[in-house]
Formats: structure tokens, C-alpha cells, sequence
């Protein structure tokens, strides 16, 4: 554990992990443009998500469903690992406690895109495990979205007085 928690202080990590929550994201708004839908990803009404199931052609629920089970299983992985990195390396004693949602919310986005698989495949009519969980994502990464944009104001604030000051980092 204690190694874990030293690769994600390194520089290396952040970079890494911000690099491929870019790579993702542009792969996201891709597949979307090409198959022209929007993902069922933020939806929280049962009803509004019912709605969109049924406007969506099987050509585009398709697309969705492999998008789910390729770039949103990653995405999870490498926005989370690059907010558990900016809070740890720059909120201090707080840092490891704040980061803790960006930890959770890995497993719950997971499960939450299984549950899309399964709704946009018509295997399963989990509309309301669906809602729930997208709730819990959502919390979970706004939370994580904002403490890491703190902790990488922080980062960038330490970065530049050092660099203005003359110290080397």
C-alpha cells in the first residue's frame, strides 16, 4: 500500500493520469459525434432515461454499449487515479481523507457502466439501480472534481512562487 500511495505522489503519475483522462474524454466526444447520441452517463430520472433508451436508434445503443465497455472502463481509472494524486501530493494531512471519494467512486462508475450494458443491450431493466448509481458517480466525482481543482490551484500556486523566488523543483 505504501508503494501505491509513493507512485501516486510522483509528478510522473499526475501527468500520466491527466494525460489519459484527456486521451478518454476527446475518445468519448468522438464516438459521440461519429454515432451522433449522447450518453445515458448523467442521467438520474428514471423517466428521462426510459425516454432517451427508446429515442436512441439500435445503430447508437450499440455504439454506447461499446463505448461503455471500452473508454468508460478506463476513464474511471485514470480520472480517479489523477484526482487521488493532485490531493495527495498537494492537500497535506487532508489529502489522503479527501482523496477517498475519487477511490470510491472507481468501483460505483463500473458498476454503474455494467448496468448501462445491460439497459442499452436489453438484457436487464435495471432503470432505477441505474439512476442510483449515476447519483452516487456523480456525487462522488464532483466531489473529487473539486477538492482535485483545489489541490492542483495549490500545486500550480507553490510551482510558480518557487519558480519566481528562484527555487528549482
Amino acid at each position: 500500500m505504501i508503494e501505491l500511495k509513493n507512485a501516486l505522489l510522483k509528478p510522473k503519475t499526475t501527468w500520466f493520469a491527466f494525460i489519459a483522462t484527456m486521451i478518454v474524454s476527446i475518445g468519448f466526444i468522438t464516438v459521440m459525434a461519429y454515432w451522433n447520441f449522447e450518453v445515458i452517463d448523467e442521467i438520474y430520472d428514471v423517466e428521462a432515461l426510459k425516454q432517451h433508451l427508446t429515442a436512441m436508434t439500435d445503430t447508437q445503443k450499440l455504439a454506447h454499449a461499446w463505448t461503455t465497455a471500452s473508454l468508460d472502463i478506463l476513464y474511471p481509472f485514470a480520472y480517479g487515479t489523477l484526482f487521488i494524486s493532485l490531493n495527495l501530493r498537494f492537500l497535506g494531512k487532508w489529502g489522503p481523507v479527501l482523496a477517498l471519494p475519487s477511490l470510491v467512486v472507481i468501483p460505483v462508475d463500473l458498476s454503474e457502466g455494467l448496468v448501462q450494458v445491460l439497459l442499452l443491450t436489453d438484457t436487464a431493466e435495471l432503470y432505477e439501480l441505474k439512476v442510483i448509481l449515476t447519483i452516487l458517480k456523480l456525487t462522488l466525482f464532483l466531489f473529487g472534481l473539486v477538492t482535485a481543482t483545489i489541490a492542483a490551484t495549490i500545486g500550480g500556486h507553490s510551482y510558480f512562487k518557487k519558480r519566481r523566488t528562484g527555487h528549482q523543483t
